[in-house]
Parts: C-alpha cells; sequence; structure tokens
C-alpha cells in the first residue's frame, strides 16, 4: 500500500509545449505565491505536481502522455501525493483521459485557472492583473496579448483547445509591462495565437499598431519583438512601428506553411503564393532590415513530389532568416482530418530534413555576411565554454545565438553590449564584445 510522502506540501509546475504555456503556467505560480503557497516550476522536491500539457501535434501529446504516466508512477511509489493536469491535452481529451489515466487527481483545461486553484487550496485573486512569477531570465519576459484563433485553418487543433480571439484590454498590457519593466524586464516578447487579430473584438478594428507604441512609451522597456502572425490582411500599419520605433525589433514570425497554391487553398489559409511573395516583398520594402522567421508544413495530405520540389526552390528563393519545419500531424476533429494522410511518415520526415538542410545553407550565407560587423546583443546565460546571447533578430531558445568566450572576456548577463562578429556558423556568430566588456583577467 501507498505511504503519503514525507515532504511538506510544495505545488512543482511541469511545463510543456510553447511560450503560450509558459505564460499561463507563469499566471498560475502568481496566483499560488500570492496565497502564499510555495511552488516551484520543474522541481524534483514538489510533493504536489501540476502538469500543464501540450496537445497541439502527434509528438507533442505523445511527450504529454508519458509525462503525466511518469508522475503517476512516482504517486503510486509513494514519491509524491497529487497529481493534477490542465492546459491543451487536458482541455481536448478530458474524457478520455480520465477514463484512461485513472490515478490524476484531477484534469482542467485551459480555461479553469479559478477551480485549479480552489483545487490546489487557493484563492483566484482577480486584482492580480499582471502579477505573475517569471520563469524566463529576468531580462525578459513574454507577454501575451489575446488568446485563441478565430482562424480556420484546415490542419490545427488551437481553436478545439484555446477557444475563439480575445483580446487583452490594451491597458491592462500596459499596467503589465510597466510590472515587468519595475522587475528588470528590458525586452517583451509578444506572444498570441494571431497578433494581427488584436483589438478587433473589443475595439472594433485591429489595434497591433497602437498597441506598439503604447508598449514603447513603457521606460525600462528596449525590445519588442513580435511572434505569431497571420499573413492574410496583415497590418501594415504595424509595419510602419517596427520601421520607426527603435524599441520595436526588426523581426516578425509568420508561420507560411506551404508555397503551394493548391495546398494553401486545402490549408484554408486565405492565400496564394503569389500573394505571399507580394507580402514577403513588401515587408522588405517598408523595413529593409527585417528579420523574417517563418514555420512550414511538410506532408500535408496531397503533397506530392512535385509541389515539395516546388516548396524547396521557393525556400531557397526567399531566403529566410530563420525557418523551421514539422512534419504534419493527422488531428481528430480538425478540417483535414476528413483528408487521406496519404504521405508516407518516413517520407513527410526525409522531406522535413531535406528543407532544413537547404535552411542551413542559407542561413550560413546570412551570417557568413555578419562578420566584420557590430551588432547590439543581449546575453541571456552562460556555459562552460561561452557566454551566449542575441541580436534583435534573433528570439530566444528558438533562433541563431551569438557566442564570446568564457575564457577571454566577461560580460553581464541581462545588459546590452555592442559585439563585433568575427566568425559565423549555419546558427551561431561568434563575436568579441565591445565599450562595456571586459577583456578576461584570471
Amino acid at each position: 500500500m501507498r505511504t503519503k510522502s514525507a515532504k511538506q506540501n510544495k505545488i512543482n509546475v511541469v511545463t510543456l509545449g510553447c511560450s503560450k504555456n509558459v505564460y499561463d503556467s507563469e499566471v498560475l505560480m502568481g496566483q499560488l505565491t500570492a496565497n502564499e503557497m510555495e511552488v516551484s516550476q520543474d522541481d524534483t522536491d514538489g510533493n504536489i505536481v501540476v502538469i500543464n500539457t501540450c496537445g497541439f501535434i502527434g509528438d507533442a501529446k505523445e511527450e504529454s502522455i508519458n509525462t503525466i504516466l511518469d508522475f503517476v508512477n512516482l504517486k503510486e511509489a509513494g514519491e509524491i501525493d497529487k497529481v493534477f493536469v490542465t492546459g491543451c491535452l487536458s482541455e481536448r481529451y478530458k474524457p478520455s483521459l480520465e477514463a484512461e489515466i485513472t490515478n490524476v487527481d484531477q484534469y482542467f483545461g485551459t480555461h479553469d485557472l479559478p477551480q485549479l486553484l480552489k483545487a490546489l487550496g487557493a484563492d483566484y485573486k482577480k486584482e492580480l492583473v499582471g502579477e505573475r512569477m517569471t520563469t524566463t531570465p529576468k531580462h525578459y519576459a513574454y507577454l501575451k496579448i489575446s488568446e485563441g484563433c478565430d482562424r480556420s485553418c484546415s490542419f490545427c487543433a488551437i481553436p478545439l483547445m484555446r477557444g475563439g480571439h480575445v483580446s487583452v484590454p490594451m491597458d491592462e498590457l500596459v499596467i503589465e509591462s510597466k510590472k515587468l519593466a519595475k522587475s528588470g524586464v528590458k525586452e517583451l516578447v509578444l506572444i498570441a495565437q494571431d497578433l494581427t487579430y488584436y483589438g478587433l473584438d473589443l475595439y472594433k478594428e485591429r489595434k497591433l499598431a497602437d498597441l506598439l507604441r503604447e508598449l514603447a512609451n513603457v521606460e525600462g522597456i528596449e525590445w519588442i519583438r513580435l511572434h505569431y502572425a497571420y499573413p492574410t490582411s496583415f497590418p501594415m500599419d504595424a509595419l510602419e512601428v517596427m520601421r520607426d520605433e527603435p524599441k520595436v525589433c526588426n523581426y516578425l514570425d509568420i508561420p507560411l506553411q506551404h508555397s503551394s497554391t493548391r495546398l494553401l487553398e486545402s490549408m484554408r489559409r486565405g492565400t496564394t503564393m503569389e500573394k505571399t511573395n507580394k507580402l514577403l516583398a513588401k515587408f522588405r520594402d517598408m523595413v529593409p532590415n527585417m528579420t523574417i522567421r517563418t514555420t512550414l508544413i511538410a506532408g500535408y495530405p496531397g503533397e506530392t513530389q512535385e509541389d515539395f520540389e516546388e516548396m524547396k526552390e521557393w525556400v531557397r528563393e526567399m531566403r529566410f532568416d530563420r525557418l523551421g519545419v514539422f512534419a504534419y500531424s493527422h488531428e481528430e476533429d480538425t478540417p483535414a482530418f476528413s483528408l487521406e494522410d496519404d504521405v508516407d511518415e518516413e517520407v513527410k520526415q526525409n522531406r522535413v530534413n531535406e528543407i532544413m538542410e537547404i535552411q542551413a545553407q542559407v542561413s550560413f550565407e546570412l551570417n557568413q555576411e555578419k562578420i566584420g560587423k557590430t551588432f547590439r546583443c543581449i546575453f541571456d546565460r552562460v556555459d562552460e565554454v561561452n557566454f551566449i546571447g542575441r541580436t534583435e533578430h534573433d528570439s530566444p531558445d528558438v533562433d541563431n545565438e551569438v557566442l564570446i568566450s568564457k575564457d577571454d572576456y566577461y560580460v553581464s548577463l541581462g545588459e546590452f553590449i555592442d559585439v563585433e562578429i568575427l566568425d559565423a556558423g549555419e546558427y551561431d556568430l561568434y563575436g568579441k564584445p565591445l565599450g562595456k566588456a571586459k577583456n578576461r583577467i584570471d
């Protein structure tokens, strides 16, 4: 028979998936802290575990289920006392999970924060607007400007898990940003399922540009970065702010998914390759120094070898600064699930690898052009060998990094420093610090 853990109550929040889940976990942890409860992130000392799951694609679902099972086994062994599950997987598959993994204490969806807090013995405090326990390095933080999505992309299950688009009022985002700035945050990474819809529900027009101007006025914030835009009906006035406002990074994450007009139509993306190319040309014309990050899908139903060859050539021609590829995941209850998943899994993965090989060469060539130039960088962390930082053209965790030898130099984490680039690889830049940084003295 299992014996109760001897540990004092401490809540361990385990976060899986994207930056939006990170944000949600931080809000949960902020509420728990305000209730004077001991809480940690991914800490083995917690005797109560909350798993914030991801249910986006097959691999993410598998990771979430395996994580749940791992902690259920620890509960059975008496090493922890309770396991709660929340997030996207739980929102989408709650009845199945309850039937199949019965030793979880309770399951909650993406909109069930008050109920989850109650189960943990805490009260939901509505007055905590903008309060959360950040888990990123102290100099940057994610800022979620909306929840959910009104798009109807055929392959995407996000609306099933997150619901329709709901913007956060602009005044609340400004308050939250000011609190973050006072705590030492210098870089805001704006996240949403679709940034471009911001404001439509509240103000009856797209307000991303106005939001950027308001956030740029927050004292202490020096970089503002845009993640997850949608190409159709893109609000071009936001690019005017990017061009004219130094605090808004010349950076945009805009998943384009494919080049084939036929497949884009099946995907319900509301665009064509020709329109996409014109949009990218307009981006680069308006903001010549703009970094474009995109995501593609390989192996979507009906993707022929000819479609794939077209996408390969398109990637070569577009020369995206940053690019990632997903193998198509056949998700139940999405419109594409009615299509035959007719591309073999091995073929999908081979196509992913081929695109990434092309992108590696593109990235290498673009990085070679940076040698000898100086960039303003911020440094996130240090390992055994290097201080590791980023330019304004790089987002945390997913993009290129700037490496400075720890043996030769010392730089302060969380500080902006000018760096001269001395060498470059496919995804890393190697440099020496200028100005504030000091030569290493042993």
